[in-house]
């Protein structure tokens, strides 16, 4: 797959270089905290958005598409038909274990709305976001039919993510970078999620017998 060092490598890239930025106190912070005081203004539907990235909102959407993907691969027959949605579950589980230590290491403040005390980067709920509608799109689009269709829930994805992002720095819960940040890491993780997927799927596919017993 000759654009997979770009598609994993970037993003990664990206993320080392703002977390440099962030804990060095360079120009991109100063930057980073021009854009947020522009953007800040608290308000109820702010808010509302950014909850669309509660643990309580975004995992209950993981958990009934893997509930369908697997019976709907079980039910088809598929081999294997467990792997995909239990690599979701452990990714999904891995979020807090991978953003929890990032933020005590960085200790970065938050915005001026948020108080004093520190671990705002990089974002959680953006990560939470980003992992839970992002697995379940990676898993529901080879059941969808039409390019309509899976056109469609990827843009429903984004549109999600980008709310959630709208609505955290816009509520001043995260600094703008805070969510960047979140974004490129996670993408390296659901990049990877893909091409686990992908592969499980084709090896399941070419061991699954032909419904045709007879002659061609």
């Amino acid at each position: 797959m000759p654009r997979t060092p770009l598609l994993f490598g970037l993003p990664a890239l990206c993320f080392v270089l703002i977390t440099w930025q962030v804990m060095a106190g360079g120009p991109l912070v100063s930057l980073d905290e021009r854009l947020s005081g522009a953007l800040v203004h608290p308000d109820r539907f702010s808010e509302l958005l950014a909850d669309l990235g509660n643990i309580q909102v975004a995992v209950p959407v993981l958990v009934l598409a893997l509930m369908y993907v697997a019976r709907r691969g079980r039910a088809t027959g598929l081999d294997r038909w467990w792997l995909p949605p239990a690599a979701a579950a452990v990714l999904m589980a891995l979020v807090p274990a991978v953003i929890v230590p990032l933020k005590n290491l960085v200790a970065r403040p938050g915005p001026p709305v948020m108080g004093p005390g520190t671990g705002f980067y990089p974002s959680g709920h953006t990560a939470t976001a980003f992992i839970a509608y992002g697995a379940a799109t990676l898993l529901l689009l080879p059941l969808l039919r039409t390019a309509g269709a899976r056109g469609a829930l990827l843009s429903v994805c984004v549109a999600v993510n980008a709310c959630v992002a709208f609505g955290l720095v816009r509520r001043g819960y995260h600094w703008p970078l805070d969510v960047v940040a979140s974004w490129c890491l996670c993408a390296v993780l659901l990049y990877s999620l893909g091409l686990y997927v992908s592969r499980s799927t084709r090896r399941s596919s070419a061991r699954t017998p032909s419904l045709r017993t007879g002659p061609s």
